[in-house]
């Protein structure tokens, strides 16, 4: 019976992503600067303030086992089909979407409780994403669940339950990732190689202090990277200098639409 439900939740995603996508497909061919991730919906989508009532929201949730096993079988039903079992972005619904689906076992470490429920809640059709909104199909308590599986994924805590494709997540994947999309940024002209090279170099260090102090870093109106950066020079563990220029090469990265 459970097996059947979820199979029949995925169809049903399926039908709800080939119309956003369609409707996405017909914005842009109108030309909607709201409904494209082009230069300035990319920007929008990584530099958004969250909005009321979602804005300082923290997780009433404990990420415990329970909550883990239930947000695997929402995941299962709902997520897996465009991100894919380990939360890489490589499920086969969203092979065809544009923008493609984001790598969430790794992006939801380096965001707060509010910006994902509200992404959860809300959905992309601001951003011009095929993300569909599950705030009218997935009670407060099942979207905790399902970040903290999303969690959990990116941090090897679980195992994926659904094989609907796409890699388990891996450090060494996401690293070549990041490597492809600086050697396009270079070979397209956005950055330097020098550039290239000082970011994927500070990139692990900014990870890892957002990722220990994200509960913190949450509770500031900025978003997660800018508040990061803050608090790392406020710490003396980067200067100013370095600060300014990664979030300087970040930006680019992005409204060059080479980063999710």
């Amino acid at each position: 019976m459970k097996k059947a439900f979820c199979t029949t939740l995925s169809l049903l995603l399926a039908v709800f992503i080939l119309a956003a996508c369609g409707s996405q497909s017909d914005s842009a061919a109108n030309g909607s600067p709201s409904s494209m991730m082009g230069n300035g919906g990319m920007m929008q989508f990584h530099m958004a303030a969250i909005p009321d009532p979602y804005a300082g929201m923290k997780s009433p949730v404990a990420s415990d086992q329970e909550s883990m096993a239930r947000g695997g079988l929402i995941y299962e039903a709902n997520c897996a089909t465009c991100h894919g079992d380990g939360g890489m972005g490589d499920g086969p619904g969203g092979a065809a979407l544009d923008p493609s689906p984001a790598p969430i076992a790794h992006t939801s470490q380096m965001m707060s409780d509010a910006y994902l429920f509200w992404r959860v809640s809300e959905g992309g059709s601001n951003f011009g994403t095929a993300m569909i909104s599950f705030k009218g199909t997935l009670t407060d308590q099942d979207r905790w669940d399902v970040i903290n599986y999303i969690r959990a994924l990116g941090r090897n805590e679980v195992t994926p339950q659904s094989q609907l494709g796409g890699e388990l997540n891996d450090p060494a994947i996401q690293a070549a990732q990041q490597a492809e999309m600086l050697a396009a940024a270079v070979d397209q002209g956005f950055i330097t190689q020098a550039e290239a090279d000082f970011f994927a170099e500070l990139h692990p260090a900014v990870d890892d202090f957002i990722l220990n102090n994200r509960t913190e870093l949450g509770t500031t109106s900025k978003p997660m990277m800018e508040s990061g950066l803050d608090a790392m020079v406020a710490q003396g563990v980067l200067s100013q200098e370095e600060a300014s220029q990664f979030l300087d090469i970040h930006n680019r990265l992005v409204v060059a639409g080479l980063m999710q």
